[in-house]
């Protein structure tokens, strides 16, 4: 039995015919199998941290409230300039200022004094403050025309007549000059000062 063993050629083994006394060589080891897939052994690469997700801007609602410059109010944006008159604006309410003015002065006190002159000066103010640059003229000029219209209507009149009225009207407008020319002068200056300022404006863009 030796003999045979040491006399065999080198290379692989046969195997007997009838299978017995063959040795059972050990295949690949193979992971025992799992209802699921393998489990990979791999560890995955440390990377950089994931950036956090910006956060949403919550949005809020805004309500036009009265107050505030930026709120819209019926549908227009409201802003801090005072409201500018045309040539005929200025005309109409300086001449319905000036004779309110005057309605109210012929009511309480029977006649047009102190309160017509004083406003009278008011309106002449708000009237320069607030006619449009393109239309500054208009403000003096109106202010005149007013106040010779309420005393051609308001004022008190000796007689009737056409002549009456005129001379009624010549004498309230020689007694209240002082009221005239301070009113009418006002407002030429508020129109002087605003159209040098506007060229100064425009010169220095």
């Amino acid at each position: 039995m030796e003999q045979s063993i040491r006399t065999q050629p080198p290379g692989p083994r046969r195997r007997p015919p009838n299978g017995k006394g063959a040795a059972a060589v050990p295949g690949p080891g193979r992971a025992p199998e799992t209802g699921g897939a393998p489990a990979s052994r791999l560890r995955p690469v440390a990377g950089p941290p994931a950036s956090p997700r910006p956060a949403t801007p919550k949005l809020r609602l805004r309500l036009p409230l009265r107050g505030r410059g930026d709120a819209r109010l019926y549908g227009r944006r409201r802003t801090g300039r005072p409201t500018r008159l045309t040539a005929v604006g200025t005309g109409v309410l300086g001449v319905l200022a000036t004779l309110a003015v005057a309605g109210a002065d012929r009511l309480l006190f029977d006649g047009l004094g102190w309160l017509f002159g004083l406003g009278y000066v008011v309106v002449c103010f708000q009237l320069a403050v607030r006619v449009r640059y393109v239309d500054l003229l208009a403000a003096p000029i109106t202010g005149p025309i007013a106040f010779a219209l309420a005393l051609s209507l308001l004022a008190p009149v000796s007689s009737p007549g056409v002549t009456a009225q005129v001379v009624a009207l010549a004498t309230g407008l020689a007694l209240r000059a002082g009221w005239l020319f301070t009113g009418t002068g006002l407002a030429a200056l508020i129109v002087l000062a605003r159209f040098v300022a506007q060229r100064r404006i425009q010169r220095s863009r």
